[in-house]
């Protein structure tokens, strides 16, 4: 067993997301999102840190973070569970954060996601994103989307992930799974790639890039179904940073291509709950309906909050309803949404 296995079996039985390690520090683990150091550890140096991470890293990883000196990887330890690793040079030496992965995928019901997420799925084609800042829970509601696909339809999913976190077994649908620097290049790629692939169904970890995003939507343009995350805050956001990936004369062909694919957006982040341990999150929900679909055509990205406000009958929801119904059934504090939302407490109670 290596020795950093035994700091992730540690973060699993205390119930953590993150476990940390840099030179010159304690390990640090992160429990309902406050970060704990582990006082029963002695500091660590520079050695010892990439004694940590080196053992766990094969030749071409270690290769690869000598060159670049930033690493993604996944790691399993059997019995424990699955994790998503980062490693890093820092001011003292080395430093790594490890993610853990539930190693069953939650369902949609055990999330207790709403139903008008589930309702983007009513579709055979079509963009659908998931949005939201690191560590918001983006990859588990993506999962858990996945997860009702390959439950209920007999397709072909394909996966891009960077590194794999959730491993789907193969349900109603065919589910292949390829890991950027391990089974392909990059996103481009294998999306590339993909297309002559007969898929269904079509899930990219991140669209990071701006061939990425123009495959993603030519894809969701041609008749398939395509799912990814962004690392944006609010639906509006979401569109606009897509549409400002592309050079000025491009914008207009991509409002366009955005407005004709886009079936929905769901942007959300986590609260820590004052009713019980753990987190829940909020979530701001767009549909693409004719109207939002006109707005995006027109550059008119500002007016979509508004379009949400007046869509709650299409069960689309801004942030600010989804916090306020939260501090309202007692499961986060009121400080919390006052924090996030950048409201007065009385502006809240008003709300």
């Amino acid at each position: 067993m290596a020795s950093i296995d035994e700091l992730l079996k540690l973060l699993v039985e205390e119930g953590g997301s993150d476990l940390h390690i840099s030179a010159g520090a304690l390990p640090y683990v992160r429990v309902d999102g406050s970060m704990i150091p582990l006082s029963n550890f002695k500091e660590l140096n520079g050695q010892e840190v990439q004694g940590l991470v080196f053992e766990i890293l094969s030749e071409r990883q270690k290769k690869l973070f000598i060159e670049k000196w930033e690493l993604d990887l996944g790691y399993q330890v059997y019995g424990v569970g699955r994790f998503r690793c980062n490693v890093f040079m820092q001011k003292n030496g080395l430093g790594a954060v490890f993610r853990t992965i539930p190693e069953t995928v939650k369902s949609a019901s055990e999330l207790h996601l709403p139903s008008s997420i589930l309702d983007l799925l009513n579709t055979d084609k079509g963009l659908i994103l998931v949005t939201g800042p690191t560590g918001s829970g983006k990859s588990t509601t993506l999962a858990a989307l996945l997860h009702e696909i390959n439950s209920k339809r007999d397709c072909h999913i394909i996966t891009v992930e960077d590194p794999i976190e959730f491993v789907h077994k193969n349900l109603k649908s065919l589910v292949n799974q390829r890991e950027v620097g391990t089974h392909t290049k990059s996103f481009a790629n294998a999306l590339k790639s993909a297309l002559r692939e007969d898929p269904d169904v079509l899930l990219v970890g991140e669209l990071r890039d701006l061939e990425t995003i123009s495959l993603a939507l030519t894809a969701a343009e041609t008749g398939h179904l395509v799912l990814a995350t962004l690392h944006t805050n609010s639906a509006a956001k979401t569109v606009d940073r897509i549409i400002d990936v592309f050079p000025d004369g491009q914008q207009q062909q991509i409002r366009t291509m955005l407005a004709e694919s886009l079936r929905g957006i769901v942007a959300q982040t986590l609260f820590r709950r004052v009713d019980a341990r753990g987190r829940v999150p909020a979530f701001e929900i767009l549909k693409c309906t004719r109207a939002v679909a006109n707005l995006i055509r027109e550059g008119k990205t500002h007016q979509i909050p508004s379009s949400i406000q007046t869509g709650q009958v299409h069960g689309m929801v801004l942030f600010e309803k989804s916090v306020e119904e939260l501090v309202k059934k007692g499961k986060i504090s009121k400080e919390d949404a006052i924090s996030f939302l950048g409201k007065t407490d009385e502006a809240l109670r008003a709300g």
